[in-house]
């Protein structure tokens, strides 16, 4: 009898088990007596793993705590019993939240308490005053990584010597405070694994591009949190390359995620309305409309070339470039993606994301003569959203859209 070949799980399953793995995983090395910690999502992952650190972050759990519904009542515990302001970022309101209860309300997103907590601001410098808020609440060390906002097409060499010397510090503070040691040689393998992500995510998420597209948009934001937590990994070069695959398997097959007729394409602007997936993602495909351009998944996938332009790439990732660069890079994905318009998340939390987002919105208008419209959300504390608005502006986009493809048949 021939022996039986165990069918390959699809690339979103294996992705989706990582990501538990990865809380599990740090579980057990907090049951073993090692120090686990707690990173901002563009901390380089690159040095936690080649220390074999386990590490979690914050805003992860943050955006599955309000997907899952619990956002708005860890955001009330974080203003009513720690006294945390309204207007402070919904994953910190969250972590604050979690890092005093200790537990989430509906158990599913627990992860283990940190014995340090690493921090990059290359994303916000609110996460700043909130990791040394947490680090002063516990009592246990935490370790900066200052990334200057990078007002240049490029990081200067003063600028990199002085990126270089944090990260210099921050590994002497790690070996300092785990017991491991720095192995170069391990830094190169993690640094190979890194690039395997990061290409293949950015191939997978390039399959947008086909016409039509064989993914419904949102997939990108349900697939990211894996380039987020593990993209020094060997697992995740694979499931990355794998979800590329399977994307390249569809196009050939006719086949697409996006399960109605895509009469429209749209770059989808900020981070993702966490706690109203589904009320963003319905009234797009019920106007036939696709997201096939994102600029906030594909940025986790940072490429480079070597240790010095490793940390080059880290300073600039989307939120630490200015104005002109952040807007020619949503002019290249639009361009990338054929958008036919733009929906812009005016994202309450996030306020240096959405203080530039206007401006942007008008030049992408001018520069591609094409509508956008932006709607009021939050990424994770559901009462900055209004349904009825973000489906009148939908609605407004969808006809705009339209009108301008009628008019452009006219012409030709």
């Amino acid at each position: 009898m021939p022996e039986q070949v165990e069918e390959r799980k699809p690339a979103k399953i294996v992705l989706r088990e990582m990501l538990a793995q990865s809380y599990e995983d740090a579980y057990a090395a907090k049951a073993q007596g090692e120090k686990i910690g707690w990173a901002t999502s563009n901390f380089p992952q690159e040095i936690c793993e080649t220390l074999g650190l386990k590490v979690v972050f914050p805003e992860n759990q943050a955006a599955a705590i309000a997907a899952r519904g619990a956002g708005q009542t860890m955001c009330d515990y974080a203003e009513g019993e720690l006294g945390y302001s309204n207007d402070l970022c919904a994953y910190a309101r969250i972590s604050l939240a979690y890092a005093n209860l200790k537990k989430c309300p509906n158990g599913e997103q627990d992860m283990p308490m940190p014995d340090f907590l690493l921090c990059c601001n290359n994303i916000c410098n609110c996460v700043i005053n909130w990791y040394e808020n947490i680090a002063d609440e516990l009592g246990i060390p935490m370790i900066m990584l200052d990334l200057p906002f990078n007002d240049e097409y490029a990081p200067d060499a003063k600028r990199t010597a002085y990126i270089k010397g944090q990260f210099d510090d921050a590994i002497r503070q790690l070996e300092e405070i785990t017991g491991k040691k720095w192995s170069e040689d391990r830094f190169n393998e993690v640094m190979e694994n890194s690039q395997r992500t990061a290409v293949a995510w950015r191939k997978a998420a390039s399959y947008c591009n086909y016409v039509p597209s064989p993914l419904n948009g949102f997939d990108l934001f349900n697939h990211m949190a894996v380039a987020v937590t593990s993209r020094g990994t060997k697992e995740a070069a694979d499931a990355f390359e794998q979800l590329a695959e399977e994307c390249a398997q569809m196009v050939k097959e006719h086949k697409s995620t996006y399960k109605v007729e895509e009469k429209h394409r749209v770059l989808f602007e900020g981070i993702a309305c966490w706690p109203h997936l589904r009320d963003t993602s319905a009234p797009l495909k019920a106007n036939n409309i696709n997201v096939t351009a994102t600029v906030y998944a594909a940025a986790f996938g940072i490429l480079y070339e070597n240790s010095m332009d490793l940390m080059r790439a880290y300073n600039r990732i989307p939120n630490n470039i200015d104005i002109e660069a952040a807007t020619t890079l949503r002019e290249d994905a639009c361009r990338a993606g054929k958008v036919d318009g733009v929906v812009m998340h005016i994202n309450r939390s996030c306020k240096l994301w959405s203080g530039i987002a206007p401006e942007m919105g008008r030049r992408l208008e001018e520069h591609l003569n094409i509508p956008v419209v932006m709607f009021d959300g939050d990424q994770a504390d559901p009462r900055n959203f209004s349904a009825g608005q973000y489906e009148t502006r939908i609605q407004g986009l969808a006809e705009i859209m339209e009108s301008n493809k009628a008019q452009n048949k006219g012409e030709n």
